[in-house]
C-alpha cells in the first residue's frame, strides 16, 4: 500500500483526537476539584453544577495540531497566521470562563483578532455571481469584521445545550472537508470530537466562552481562506452555518423589536425553546443534524445548477423561517 501525505496528516489528526480525549478529561477533574463550574439558575438548560473550562482542551489541541501542521508546510503561513490570532480571543476568553470580564474588554480584543487575520488573508476576495463582480472594499470590509465578530459571538450564544455547538462546528468542518479535501478541517473535528465525548448529552462538561468562540472564529476564518482560494464560496458558508446564524440574528432582531436589553441572558432561542416543549438535548442535536443535511444537499443543488443559487438560498432561509414560527406558536417569544 502506498502512504500518500494525507494519510500521514490523518494520523496526526487520530492521535490529537486522543490528546483532547484525555486532556478534557483533566481538566473537568482539576475544575471540580477548584469547583469553577457552572450553577445552573432560571435561564440555564442544565440541572446540576458542571464545569465551563472544557474549551481550554479543544483550543489547545486546536494550536497544537496547527503548528504540526505548519510545520510540516501542509498550511500556508498566511492561512497559520491568521488562525494563529484566534490566540488573542482564546486568552481572552479563559480569563472570562474563571474571573468573569466585561463585554467591551472581550469585544474589543474580537475585533482586534479578526481585524489582525483579515490583514494576514489579504482581505476578502470579490464577490462574483452571474457575471456581476462586488468589489466595494470601503463597504465591505467593514461589513465583513462586524459580521465575522457577530459570528464569534453568536457561535457562543447558541452554545446552550449539551453537545449542541459541537455538533454544528463538526458539521460545517465536516462540509469543509468534503468540499476542500483539506485534512485542516479534519483536525479542527478532532479537536472537538475528543472533548465531545464529556460534553455529549448528558454532559459532564461545559466548553465555555474558550471553546465556543475560538470555533466561531476558526469556522469563519477557513469560510473565508476557501472563498479566497476559490474552494468553497463564501456565500456557500453562509448556507451551511445557517442553523446558528438564522437562529442567534433573528432571536436579537425580535428581542430588539420586543424593547428587551439585549445583554440580558434569556432562554428565547428557538433551540432552547424546543427543550421547554420538551424535547431532550439529544433529540434537539439530531435535529440539528437533519437540518445541515438538507441545507448541504441545497448547496449541493445550486452549485450543480447556477441559476438555482438565489431561488434555493431564498427556499432554505425561508424553511428556516417557517420552523421558527412553528416553534412561535407552541412556546411564545
Amino acid at each position: 500500500m502506498v502512504y500518500t501525505i494525507e494519510h500521514y496528516f490523518l494520523l496526526v489528526a487520530i492521535i490529537l483526537l486522543a490528546f483532547s480525549f484525555f486532556l478534557t478529561w483533566l481538566i473537568k477533574n482539576y475544575a471540580l476539584k477548584k469547583q469553577i463550574t457552572d450553577n445552573p439558575n432560571e435561564r440555564s438548560s442544565h440541572t446540576v453544577p458542571t464545569p465551563r473550562l472544557g474549551g481550554i482542551a479543544i483550543s489547545l489541541t486546536w494550536f497544537l495540531g496547527l503548528t504540526v501542521f505548519y510545520l510540516l508546510d501542509y498550511i500556508p503561513q498566511n492561512l497559520f497566521l491568521a488562525l494563529l490570532s484566534g490566540i488573542l480571543i482564546a486568552a481572552v476568553s479563559m480569563i472570562d470562563d474563571i474571573l468573569v470580564l466585561g463585554f467591551k474588554v472581550r469585544l474589543f480584543i474580537h475585533f482586534v483578532a479578526v481585524i489582525l487575520a483579515l490583514y494576514f488573508l489579504d482581505g476578502l476576495r470579490p464577490f462574483i455571481s452571474f457575471d456581476i463582480k462586488l468589489d466595494i472594499p470601503w463597504l465591505v470590509y467593514p461589513v465583513v469584521v462586524v459580521g465575522m465578530v457577530w459570528f464569534i459571538n453568536l457561535f457562543n450564544f447558541m452554545d446552550g445545550l449539551d453537545g449542541f455547538a459541537s455538533t454544528e462546528a463538526i458539521s460545517i468542518a465536516l462540509v469543509l472537508y468534503i468540499f476542500t479535501g483539506s485534512s485542516l478541517n479534519l483536525l479542527l473535528i478532532a479537536s472537538v470530537l475528543g472533548f465531545l465525548y464529556w460534553n455529549w448529552p448528558k454532559a459532564k462538561i461545559f466548553m465555555g466562552d474558550t471553546g465556543s468562540t475560538q470555533l466561531g472564529f476558526a469556522l469563519i476564518v477557513l469560510g473565508i481562506f476557501y472563498h479566497n482560494t476559490l474552494y468553497f464560496s463564501i456565500l456557500n458558508w453562509i448556507m451551511i452555518a445557517a442553523p446558528f446564524w438564522f437562529d442567534a440574528t433573528y432571536t436579537l432582531y425580535k428581542r430588539w423589536r420586543n424593547g428587551e436589553k439585549i445583554s440580558q441572558a434569556h432562554r428565547k432561542h428557538a433551540y432552547q425553546r424546543l427543550t421547554i416543549l420538551g424535547y431532550s438535548h439529544l433529540k434537539v442535536n439530531f435535529m440539528l443534524l437533519f437540518i445541515n443535511a438538507f441545507i448541504l444537499i441545497m448547496v449541493l443543488l445550486y452549485r450543480e445548477i447556477s441559476f438555482l443559487k438565489i431561488p434555493v438560498t431564498t427556499f432554505t432561509l425561508l424553511a428556516l423561517l417557517y420552523l421558527y414560527h412553528r416553534i412561535d406558536k407552541k412556546v411564545p417569544f
